[in-house]
């Protein structure tokens, strides 16, 4: 099966609006003491996560078949796999987490997320953003009514030197992207794959035959032609100035040390590569390692292929052993080097899958489809409560009943965590205000 495929701001107004309807609805208490929490837990010491890892399961992974098994659930709800015992008495997970069951003690567990976006476009700019989308948006869509939160960190903590602030692997997600922010936050994307021979990443090598005086005489040209005043509609931006950023970025790659120091997986050794898994997603992980070491705040592993309408069970029982290993190693490594509690490390999609096991037409094989009342998140570092399990599904893992919780509430977390308040608005192109997160309150379990 294909890993990366699948089956497809606030206006004035609307702030003068909220502001009436929170003064006359009794609301404004509620509001102010959402955002003096956040703000109390932004500047709390809890709050010392430098970086995040954000794996990015792609197309809706099955809560049920990964960290919230069913097991006294009827046949066509529970599936085939077995639940195990974790670390923590009392809870389970499916019989493929080997490696992330005995380790929870190291990291926390979300199963209480939930939200109203059932397709791929719109669940995954809810869970990137924090903000649901403004319109219907179909399964197959990449859309952007608001900056991800790769961006957003990118803009707020900075790059370090020599490096972008926020990378991308093998691809940007579909709700990745900066939005207003601009071009300079978008994400540096790395589509090679790090698991191969002679492994290079475009933009920090020069190209064959282009010596360094020869490539700076280019640059110099270039600059000299970029002094030359551009035409353009004032009340439109430059299109020009989007390039100039990725050209910049792409001049700066070439001539960091610190970029091809950190791109250098061969300095790691054998027996670490072996143990993140010697596979494309295994050694992307091993490589945001690299990269947040390096002081990259954020760093996005999109892992594709999770839509499993149909054959759900022959597929996992393929990928979640080697999956399993690569999450728990990169868990562990940050641990062992002190880094996990400067390094967040989240792995979710944009939704769970149905409680009843299905065949769609034409497929012999059961899978489960889109789900999105209830979901599984794994959270791990920045001083999260190690052995911690929130929330809870039904019998049947039909929804969300304990400790219901947003994507506002796991964007706010995030956000908290690296030190940046969740309640802060933003200003687009035209001066138009949006709130960084529209329910600015952390999980307080996780803080």
């Amino acid at each position: 099966m294909p890993t990366n495929t699948n089956c497809a701001g606030v206006s004035r107004r609307d702030c003068l609006q909220l502001g009436l309807g929170t003064l006359l609805g009794g609301g404004l208490v509620t509001a102010l003491r959402a955002r003096g929490f956040a703000a109390e837990a932004v500047n709390s010491p809890q709050a010392k996560a430098k970086s995040c890892i954000l794996i990015w399961m792609d197309g809706g992974p099955t809560h049920f078949e990964t960290f919230d098994p069913k097991p006294n659930a009827p046949e066509e709800y529970r599936g085939e796999f077995q639940a195990i015992p974790t670390a923590v008495p009392g809870v389970h997970f499916s019989e493929h987490m080997t490696k992330l069951a005995a380790s929870l003690g190291k990291y926390a567990m979300i199963r209480s997320i939930r939200h109203d976006q059932g397709n791929h476009g719109a669940g995954n700019h809810y869970m990137m953003t924090g903000a649901p989308p403004r319109i219907p948006v179909g399964c197959g869509a990449f859309v952007s009514f608001h900056p991800s939160m790769g961006s957003v960190v990118a803009a707020e903590k900075g790059a370090p030197a020599g490096l972008p602030a926020y990378f991308s692997m093998p691809a940007m997600t579909r709700s990745g992207g900066p939005n207003f922010l601009g071009a300079k936050y978008a994400p540096f994307v790395v589509g090679d794959d790090p698991n191969g021979n002679g492994f290079k990443v475009r933009d920090v090598v020069l190209p064959s035959g282009l010596t360094g005086k020869r490539f700076d005489d280019r640059a110099n040209v270039r600059t000299e032609v970029d002094t030359l005043k551009r035409v353009m509609d004032k009340a439109a931006a430059d299109p020009a100035t989007a390039l100039d950023e990725h050209y910049k970025q792409a001049y700066d790659l070439m001539n960091s040390k610190e970029a091809q120091a950190a791109f250098d997986i061969g300095r790691e050794p054998n027996k670490t590569r072996d143990r993140y898994v010697r596979n494309s997603f295994g050694q992307r992980l091993l490589l945001a390692r690299r990269l947040v070491e390096a002081g990259v705040p954020f760093v996005t592993v999109d892992d594709g292929g999770w839509d499993h309408h149909s054959d759900l069970f022959g597929a996992l029982r393929k990928r979640l052993p080697a999956w399993d290993q690569s999450v728990a190693s990169l868990i562990t490594d940050l641990e062992e080097r002190g880094m996990l509690d400067s390094t967040l490390v989240i792995a979710l999609g944009e939704f769970g899958r149905t409680p009843k096991i299905s065949t769609l037409s034409g497929q012999a094989k059961a899978g489960r489809d889109h789900w999105a009342n209830a979901m599984s998140v794994l959270f791990a570092g920045g001083g999260t409560p190690g052995g911690t399990v929130i929330g809870a599904t039904d019998r049947n893992g039909f929804a969300a009943v304990d400790r219901v919780l947003s994507p506002e509430s796991f964007v706010s977390t995030v956000y908290t965590k690296l030190g940046i308040d969740p309640g802060k608005i933003l200003y687009n192109q035209q001066g138009r205000p949006a709130h960084l997160v529209s329910e600015p309150t952390p999980i307080k379990e996780l803080m």
